[in-house]
């Protein structure tokens, strides 16, 4: 198919170089653009209700909870990782926060100190007062939204390589990535025991400076405006001249939730 077009575009680097060996015919024709992230609705410079209780060190894991992905992802963590984070920290709790949790994930609330909130009305004050944010897929493609949303919030992250994949960000700097189990153990404890540099603030700089919607887009907007003459579907009917169509307002997170 990439053939038939003059563009094929993908959300990370990463995949458009994948592709370009999938179609090495095409390579001159295949790009990307970073994924984006609404950083205005997704700020941590607004006041939002604390849903959690005082001296509690949340934890918090956001996505939809009927995704096999995630639900893999948060059983995993809670079985493997969560329990001996809990017997350093004894205050520590890990919140699932999504849509739709999927009995498997149900019955995790079922272990010491986790939580299954089920649907919200609104995620950011569970990642606003979350002391971290984690994202341990095992299964993951593309860039991950539940990353740069947690990002954008200035938390600091620990991830998978799966789910820091594609993301433009240094390991210990602006998130965290483990491999294995013990790793994401060791470095949520040492994060909670204040051995280890939080990244919020750099994590927040990173999303402004490289997934800001309308730096992403740009790449877009320079295609659509060199696209040749011959592209009949922008013609106008009376005139041989291409014409850029508007880009379309992007659907922020909020709306969608309406």
């Amino acid at each position: 198919m990439a053939r038939t077009y003059d563009a094929s575009l993908f959300v990370s680097e990463a995949e458009a170089n994948l592709f370009k060996q999938l179609a090495p015919e095409s390579a001159a024709k295949i790009g990307f653009f970073n994924n984006g992230v609404d950083s205005d609705y997704f700020s941590p410079n607004r006041e939002y209700p604390d849903p959690y209780q005082p001296n509690m060190a949340a934890i918090v894991f956001t996505g939809a909870m009927d995704y096999w992905p995630n639900v893999d992802a948060v059983r995993w963590f809670a079985q493997e990782i969560f329990p001996a984070v809990l017997a350093n920290h004894p205050h520590a709790r890990f919140y699932i926060v999504g849509s739709r949790p999927t009995a498997a994930v149900q019955e995790l609330a079922q272990l010491p100190g986790i939580v299954v909130t089920g649907a919200v009305a609104d995620v950011r004050p569970y990642l606003a007062h979350a002391q971290l944010a984690v994202a341990p897929l095992r299964i993951a493609r593309g860039l991950q939204n539940k990353v740069l949303e947690a990002m954008s919030m200035a938390k600091t992250v620990i991830a998978s390589p799966q789910a820091a994949e594609g993301i433009l960000a240094t390991s210990g700097k602006e998130l965290h990535i483990a491999r294995d189990s013990q790793e994401f153990s060791r470095i949520i404890m040492s994060i909670l025991a204040k051995a280890e540099e939080r990244s919020g603030e750099t994590a927040r700089a990173r999303i402004l400076a490289d997934y800001n919607w309308e730096r992403s887009l740009m790449h877009v907007k320079t295609l659509l405006a060199d696209a040749p003459t011959t592209t009949s579907e922008f013609c106008k009917p009376d005139k041989n001249t291409w014409v850029a169509p508007e880009i379309p307002r992007l659907t922020t997170y909020k709306e969608k939730q309406q």
